[in-house]
């Protein structure tokens, strides 16, 4: 009779899917941080932004205008104080606690990674609207990715799960276009961003004990 096979405990497989989930964004960063360091360009990024430009409707435009000022600084700011107060007033402190620190180091490793990084914004031309600063990652990425991941984060053990997701989704996708319609950054710049608020909120998510086992 040949032996049992040993299953991977259900805890093991959990963690190894959590690990995936920052290691890999992580990793992505990480890659297109050390071409960004070195000044390398990345040749397919020129093209795919002068076709977005060339053929962006006016109704993406206005749209892009909207989620430049959704995602704006003060907005985000604003969302990122409310949301874990709001929680911890209403008496989940590990909630507020997970949010904190998920959208809390989302803001604060992209500003960092900026000043670090320094890489200009693309300069291919007249933009509709004005950013100060440097380019890696774009911090309005960042901020998309990092609210989505938190509200299915902090939703996921609810009947909203899969509408959460799929308009996170959306969202996060749109803002990520929006920022290349406006020719604000470089689409490397926008996945880097993606890739760091999905991290840091998992990350946060992982250290919290988020979401819950049912």
């Amino acid at each position: 009779m040949s032996a049992p096979v040993a299953l991977r405990p259900p805890h093991s497989r959990h963690l190894i899917r959590w690990l995936l989930g920052i290691l890999v964004p992580l990793l992505v960063v990480g890659f297109l941080a050390e071409d960004v360091l070195e000044r390398e360009r990345f040749a397919f990024e020129t093209p795919l932004m002068e076709w977005i430009h060339a053929h962006a409707a006016p109704w993406l435009t206005g749209l892009s205008l909207g989620l430049h000022t959704f995602g704006g600084p003060w907005v985000m700011t604003v969302l990122a104080v409310a949301l874990p107060l709001g929680l911890w007033l209403r008496g989940r402190h590990q909630q507020a606690l997970f949010a904190l620190l998920g959208l809390g180091s989302a803001v604060g490793i992209a500003f960092a990674m900026k000043l670090i990084f320094n890489r200009p914004r693309p300069e291919l031309w007249t933009r509709l609207v004005s950013e100060n600063g440097a380019s890696f990652p774009s911090g309005h990425s960042a901020m998309a990715a990092a609210l989505g991941t938190a509200l299915c984060v902090l939703l996921w053990r609810t009947p909203y799960r899969w509408p959460v997701v799929a308009l996170a989704t959306v969202y996060v996708l749109l803002s990520g276009v929006a920022r290349l319609v406006l020719g604000l950054h470089f689409p490397t710049d926008v996945l880097a961003g993606w890739m760091t608020g999905l991290a840091c909120v998992l990350g946060a998510a992982r250290l919290t004990g988020l979401p819950r086992p049912r």
